[in-house]
């Protein structure tokens, strides 16, 4: 008896060593098949990506005149506004209708938790070959508003997702205006009511401009222009959420791609299934996962000013935004521009 149990214990080990190393095997084999794609231009484009612009923005976006941009109010409405106009100042089309850049959402969608009318902001890039395929990148552009006369500027959260994707948008728009328009089409995509329950994101889920089968994934920014207080003294790490919980390859991609050109440390604390903050469902992209599309949700960890109306522009820290703002474009690039499609090998049921 003893021996047959000896015998067996042997072979279960022996057959979850082979598999294991199958698994190796798979894992290196897809890293090798991962070519960079464009290097110089990457490079070149990114770096029209600056502190000076983020700057700009922030101190825009986050200022008195847009009152918190707490969604359905006047204030949510200007920004939606700063936002379109923008894109039409930069020629940058919207994928909508008449090149309406507005995505209407009647307040009935709310479920009575806002009390009027929102809207989400789309721009578009066009792509060459794969135009009906959609690289995502999403920002929530609404934040709390106005409590006790006291306006919550929410700089950090989220004019610095905000103005990445605004400065990302038109590094891409620079390539193409030079001639180099990216095989697949990016959807530049400002949601509104994240802060309210990701209604925004939800609505666009609902009623896609490119159906979700051909979204070949969604690059979440919330939150990326601060420290935490983990990180106080070694600020270079940005926070990766979700990155292969549905696609093995676009985690791959990603590490790949940060460590041909900056070199940040990628901490996955928050991606951990036991998390107790449950982040990977607390913002935009889980709306895109919850429909089996990859993502990724960049994050800074919260600090001290977190939903506060001491989240101002004067804490920013402009040149590591503009460094993360760099990677997500050189990120976006990759996935717009390599051959294949980006695998779901992880897909629920």
């Amino acid at each position: 008896m003893k021996i047959l149990l000896y015998l067996f214990s042997a072979a279960f080990v022996l057959v979850g060593s082979c598999s294991q190393t199958k698994h190796s095997v798979k894992i290196e084999k897809l890293k090798e098949n991962i070519k960079i794609e464009d290097s110089s231009l990457v490079i070149k484009y990114a770096n029209t990506i600056t502190a000076k612009e983020h700057n700009k923005i922030i101190y825009e976006f986050a200022s008195k005149e847009f009152l918190g941009r707490e969604a359905g109010e006047i204030g949510q409405h200007k920004a939606a506004d700063y936002i379109k106009d923008f894109y039409i100042k930069n020629e940058i089309k919207s994928p909508l209708d008449n090149n309406q850049y507005l995505q209407f959402i009647e307040k009935d969608f709310f479920e009575g938790i806002i009390k009027n009318d929102s809207e989400n902001v789309l721009a578009f890039i066009e792509g060459k070959e794969h135009p009906e395929e959609v690289i995502i990148i999403s920002a929530h552009l609404d934040h709390l508003g106005v409590e006790n006369n006291e306006i919550y500027y929410g700089a950090d959260d989220n004019g610095s997702g905000t103005s990445a994707l605004l400065q990302i948008a038109q590094a891409f728009k620079a390539a193409e205006t030079d001639g180099y328009k990216p095989k697949r089409s990016i959807l530049f995509l400002h949601v509104t009511a994240e802060e309210n329950g990701l209604y925004g994101s939800r609505f666009y889920v609902k009623n896609p401009v490119f159906t979700l089968e051909n979204t070949i994934c969604d690059l979440n920014i919330d939150m990326i222009g601060r420290v935490d207080a983990i990180h106080k003294d070694n600020k270079n790490y940005l926070y990766l959420i979700g990155s292969d919980r549905l696609s093995t390859e676009l985690h791959y991609i990603s590490e790949r791609v940060n460590n041909k050109y900056y070199n940040i440390n990628l901490d996955y604390t928050y991606n951990d299934e036991n998390d107790r903050s449950r982040f990977y469902y607390r913002s935009d992209h889980y709306n895109f996962a919850k429909n089996n599309i990859p993502v990724i949700f960049y994050f800074n960890g919260t600090h001290e000013d977190y939903h506060l109306p001491t989240d101002t522009p004067d804490k920013i820290d402009y040149d590591l935004l503009t460094l993360r703002s760099k990677l997500i474009f050189a990120t976006a690039w990759q996935l717009a521009n390599q051959d294949d499609r980006l695998v779901v090998d992880k897909a629920e049921l």
